[in-house]
């Protein structure tokens, strides 16, 4: 939700649907927003010649009479600056990329997810801002509570934080999906002599590789069809700061070369262009990967490796934590409710419940968790889904020799490891909301063979 004490931002939506055009009205409201209603492409672009100016753009890119992309093109000729967030029930990468080259400054598939909205909009008006102003950047919050604890690795890496936080030394930061990769980063640009300046982030794995590099450098007017504009990179935007390089052992090898260069040199050229850009950035890389056994495999180059890696933090999974368990559930509690009700929520059957569960989905899972809980006020029910959570994911029983030639038995045990196995993949597609790359990587299989279990159990469906 906004600062009610600050002037509500506006969103204009265009979308030819009603429901969704509705749907996205009521969220945006609740979220805060001041929403203008647009029916197709032509009614966003009137509404943005004759009315006053609005603070981001959703639009779908299925519309009546002038389309998406169409629209996209000429509120660049308008507005250069504007943010633009893509809409689509179709995420093929072609049209990412499209949309992309064409000025948009994100992509949201549908249907769109509450959450990712919220921060699809707050990214784009963030940077919309550094474009506008760059030195007028926010500093990020202080280290979240969640950090706090008695666990050992936690306290080494508090102990150091503020030595590493001083230098401008590149940092690699290590650890499962939603352990805390990402903050603990803020962190870092927020103890540092950067923390006037930008902090800015870019999923490598969540950007096409056709986009990487103009989401990186930037690129000149007229260097592909659609280049409207100059637009400046990553880096660029982040010059003076901080820039957190998620999952960068996704990054493809053609980019980690380029990457290398930037980092040894400083300096880049936006693509078409030729004059060199020089940029003073402090770069941190994040990633759920081990980057070691990456080298090994020949998909991640050792002279970056060797490059990035003056300091390391591997941050323990949530399971290793377990006497901080408790005490990150109440901040995420206080977080999200402004009445204090630990003491009721959080029985001592459910922080037990919590101490004994695994936590696949680490700090991230615990805050869907406690989201929950304040939504259904059951703790009861709470804990007796992750106890029933957990018990699918146990290896099932082992038949006895008498068992085993039996066909009626052996049937049972594939049901069983059937059922067991789709439970498995629904929990950590839940946990990672349906992204099938990162789930792979959370049951620690194969990416191909997750799609070939995903279709031979039927998930989905």
């Amino acid at each position: 939700m906004l600062n009610s004490e600050q002037p509500r931002q506006t969103i204009l939506v265009g979308e030819d649907e009603s429901e969704v055009r509705g749907f996205l009205e009521m969220t945006l409201r609740c979220q805060g927003y001041q929403v203008e209603l647009a029916e197709d492409g032509d009614e966003v672009l009137a509404h943005l010649r004759d009315c006053p100016p609005v603070s981001a753009v959703l639009l779908d890119i299925m519309m009546p009479n002038k389309d998406g992309m169409e629209t996209l093109r000429e509120i660049r000729r308008i507005d250069g600056d504007l943010p633009v967030v893509m809409l689509s029930g179709l995420a093929a990468p072609i049209k990412i990329v499209e949309a992309m080259k064409f000025g948009a400054t994100d992509f949201l598939a549908k249907p769109v997810n509450h959450e990712h909205l919220r921060q699809a909009l707050r990214k784009a008006i963030d940077v919309g801002r550094q474009i506008a102003s760059p030195a007028a950047a926010p500093s990020a919050p202080a280290l979240d509570r969640m950090f706090y604890g008695s666990h050992s690795e936690m306290r080494d890496i508090r102990a150091v934080i503020r030595k590493i936080a001083d230098s401008d030394c590149p940092v690699i930061i290590q650890g499962e999906t939603g352990s805390g990769k990402e903050m603990l980063a803020r962190e870092v640009h927020h103890q540092s002599p950067r923390s006037s300046k930008p902090f800015l982030k870019l999923n490598c794995a969540a950007v096409p590789s056709d986009l990487m590099e103009s989401e990186l450098f930037g690129y000149e007017r007229g260097a592909f069809t659609g280049a409207y504009q100059r637009k400046a990179g990553i880096f660029e935007l982040a010059d003076g700061g901080t820039l957190l390089l998620d999952e960068i052992g996704d990054m493809d090898l053609r980019l980690q070369a380029k990457l290398l260069q930037v980092l040894q040199d400083q300096e880049f050229r936006r693509l078409g262009g030729r004059e060199t850009v020089h940029v003073e950035v402090r770069i941190i890389a994040a990633t759920h990967r081990n980057l070691e056994q990456a080298m090994l495999e020949n998909t991640f180059r050792e002279d970056l490796f060797y490059r990035l890696n003056v300091f390391s933090f591997h941050l323990p999974p949530l399971r290793r934590r377990n006497e901080d368990i408790s005490e990150i559930a109440r901040f995420l509690l206080h977080k999200y409710c402004a009445v204090d009700q630990s003491d009721r929520l959080l029985t001592p059957r459910l922080l037990a419940t919590f101490s004994d569960y695994d936590w696949p989905g680490n700090i991230r899972e615990l805050e869907n968790v406690i989201r929950r809980l304040l939504v259904l006020r059951d703790p009861e029910l709470i804990a007796a889904e992750l106890a029933s959570a957990k018990d699918r994911r146990k290896p099932p029983p082992v038949e006895s020799n008498e068992d085993r030639g039996s066909p009626l038995i052996l049937e049972h045990v594939r049901q069983h490891n059937d059922k067991n196995e789709t439970a498995a993949i629904l929990t950590a597609l839940e946990s990672t909301r349906w992204n099938r790359k990162q789930a792979a990587a959370l049951l620690k299989i194969d990416y191909k063979a997750l799609l070939y279990r995903i279709k031979k159990l039927n998930i989905g469906n």
